[in-house]
């Protein structure tokens, strides 16, 4: 098994995670000793759905300081204010795992606060991969654990969207119109490391606008997609501008737009860029590597962006995606557009392969494997 980057905190704590990140996996192996309430045990699930009560008799037989894991635990958020009473009364500890954060946002994120941290599991990065780490496979697979480990990777991606589907929405009713939400799911993933707009994709998915924000709003709480804000120089971010929209792996991106064959060149440049934000991502949630993230797009400069923004204190980093695997100039027309921001303190490009350079105005040129080692070493 390889060993995952993430540290357990010593109180209790969420985990969450996309399904198939390796979250329960993880929490057998960091917590042997742990009872578990496995949710996603049908079983288990429809005898505390129809008694509840039975929840409460299972912690009082636990010993006090005694780990407790609550797998799945978005699909019976009501368990929470058990988990509540026995933190106070009996001091267990608990991990609250789950694949969603559409039902604890109601529930119990806020019933805990304070007494749970919050944790996230992503999918495999570099440093857990080592030696097994490969571009091309990556940004064709993805680097999900349930993909990764497969012998056939190509069939579990498939399967995992329509798991997706069937375990995820139409089981959790999150959807009144599961074909409406089926269509839309494709033309979402076109709009991988793009700016979202609402319009075009109700339109092409043929389901009301109103219901298009929705979709992306359970597309996030489910953990597989993000948004990435505008920022600007007085640290606001932009009111105007829309914010751009990544899936969390790249070969979710690919399943849900039912990309199968090898990769395209049209289709690299987002699938590159959203590994990069999704490492980005990664770092900041296990290492605290950095506070927030944006892209940076000046009003009136039609095409001139930055892919990345990094808030880390009062400094900032600015970082580029290129997939291709030439170094040209061009590369770094945004990078220098951002130079004049105050505190801007770094500047870099992340390109698949290639010697790392220094161009004469101090931007660097990295390739993904060692920016991904910078990462690693906290050495951004």
């Amino acid at each position: 098994m390889l060993k995952r980057i993430l540290n357990a905190p010593e109180q209790s704590f969420f985990l969450l995670g996309p399904r198939g990140s390796g979250k329960s996996t993880w929490l057998r192996s960091m917590f042997p000793d742990a009872h578990v309430v496995d949710l996603l045990s049908e079983e288990t699930y429809q005898r505390l759905l129809s008694n509840p009560g039975q929840f409460a008799g299972e912690l009082r037989a636990i010993p006090s300081g005694r780990w407790v894991i609550v797998d799945e635990v978005q699909r019976l958020p009501d368990l929470l204010y058990e988990v509540h009473r026995f933190m106070e009364e009996k001091r267990l500890n608990f991990v609250l795992c789950g694949s969603s954060a559409r039902k604890l946002k109601r529930a119990g994120v806020n019933l805990l606060a304070g007494r749970a941290l919050r944790r996230s599991m992503h999918p495999f990065v570099p440093e857990e991969l080592g030696e097994q780490f490969d571009l091309g496979e990556v940004m064709r697979y993805g680097s999900l654990p349930i993909v990764w480990d497969s012998t056939a990777r190509q069939e579990t991606l498939t399967a995992y969207a329509q798991l997706y589907l069937k375990e995820e929405i139409q089981a959790e009713a999150l959807v009144r119109n599961l074909p409406g939400f089926a269509r839309f799911l494709p033309v979402a993933a076109l709009f991988h490391g793009q700016n979202i707009n609402v319009t075009h994709i109700a339109r092409e998915a043929g389901v009301a606008r109103t219901t298009v924000t929705g979709y992306l709003d359970i597309l996030e709480e489910t953990l597989l997609c993000f948004r990435l804000p505008a920022y600007e120089a007085r640290l606001r971010v932009r009111e105007r501008k829309l914010p751009k929209w990544y899936w969390c792996d790249p070969g979710i991106a690919r399943a849900m737009k039912r990309a199968s064959g090898p990769l395209v060149q049209e289709e690299k440049g987002a699938l590159f860029e959203g590994m990069v934000a999704q490492l980005l991502r990664a770092y900041r949630d296990y290492e605290g590597l950095f506070d927030d993230m944006y892209y940076w797009a000046p009003s009136g400069q039609s095409g001139m962006e930055v892919d990345f923004v990094l808030l880390r204190g009062s400094d900032l980093i600015a970082i580029e995606a290129k997939s291709g695997n030439t170094f040209t100039d061009a590369w770094c027309k945004g990078l220098r557009a951002i130079q004049p921001l105050k505190d801007l303190k770094r500047r870099i490009v992340v390109c698949p392969k290639g010697p790392p350079m220094r161009t004469r105005d101090g931007i660097d040129i990295l390739p993904f494997r060692q920016f991904a080692d910078e990462l690693a070493a906290g050495a951004l």
